[in-house]
């Protein structure tokens, strides 16, 4: 099928791949603007335009589609159907009804749940235990188009934002690969349900910090979901530490971010309800470390709080 494909991070490389790999004709793919990056601030492609310009495919990224000859860049593909897969641009009435298929989007979640933008970190916050993809017609409201096709996947225990995206990823290549697949044969979608409605807002940077005086599970969630972005982050002897990998472990707590325990391998950390075992930190301007090596250059030690 011949399509307009828009997308900008991995999540969306690995859509275009698939896309590619089932011979669609890609005849244009959108992505957002290069971005500053790296301590140089050089000007960085997005991961979709360096997918679809290694495979010789036209690529614009326009600053916004509600422009005259933005419509008309579209238009001049005659393609049927453009697909979004985290795309980042509103798509106005205007383009919406551009394509004769519809603009079809990729969204990480169980629609209605998890309507837009973080509907991965949102959903282990949250301590669901199932999410998924949703291949969804898009329409003027967020994410409140009708539904091609729906997968279910389990939350692992130790799934982080980073591997939870991964697997949607590959969830969500494979599902709109199968919706494209079934849309000459008149596939039709079926309306959300107006129950179980939720919305992942934009993960702000100061989520970050963690609460000791919440539950070691709450506290489990907040640091697999913010690995590896923005990264959960404590307070100690006037630093602020990232935390990158933790666990809950048999205790009571009840001294919130009180260090019990300084093992070789494993620090043991009080929290307002259970306890908390973390395995693996970050100093600013440090790389990340497990906790022995951390402890050559900042030693831990039982009776120390975080938090301060």
């Amino acid at each position: 099928m011949r399509l307009v494909f828009a997308g900008t991070p991995a999540f969306a490389r690995t859509a275009l791949q698939a896309l590619l790999e089932a011979k669609h004709d890609v005849a244009l793919v959108l992505t957002q603007p290069d971005r500053p990056s790296g301590r140089g601030l050089r000007l960085k492609p997005s991961e979709v335009k360096e997918l679809a310009l290694d495979r010789g495919l036209r690529v614009e990224q326009p600053a916004t589609l509600r422009t005259p000859q933005a419509r008309e860049l579209l238009a001049a593909t005659q393609a049927p159907v453009m697909v979004v897969a985290a795309y980042g641009l509103i798509l106005p009435p205007e383009v919406l009804a551009l394509f004769p298929l519809g603009c079809i989007n990729i969204h990480a979640s169980l629609l209605p749940r998890w309507r837009g933008a973080a509907p991965i970190q949102r959903a282990i916050l949250a301590g669901d235990r199932q999410t998924g993809i949703s291949i969804m017609h898009m329409e003027a409201g967020l994410d409140t188009g009708p539904v091609y096709l729906q997968e279910a996947i389990p939350i692992a225990a130790d799934d982080t934002g980073s591997s939870l995206h991964d697997k949607l990823a590959r969830l969500g290549a494979d599902c709109i690969a199968r919706v494209l697949d079934a849309l000459p044969g008149g596939l039709q979608p079926r309306p959300q349900g107006s129950e179980g409605v939720t919305y992942a807002h934009k993960i702000e940077k100061a989520e970050a910090e963690l609460d000791w005086t919440r539950s070691a599970q709450e506290l489990d969630r907040q640091v697999r979901a913010f690995n590896p972005f923005p990264v959960a982050t404590t307070r100690l002897g006037g630093e602020t530490l990232r935390v990158w990998r933790a666990r809950p472990v048999s205790g009571a707590g009840g001294a919130p971010g009180l260090i019990r325990e300084v093992a070789s391998d494993v620090l043991v950390v009080e929290c307002g309800s259970g306890v908390l075992q973390i395995e693996e930190l970050q100093r600013a301007g440090s790389r990340r470390l497990g906790v022995r090596e951390f402890q050559l250059g900042f030693p831990l030690r039982s009776g120390d709080r975080f938090g301060d």
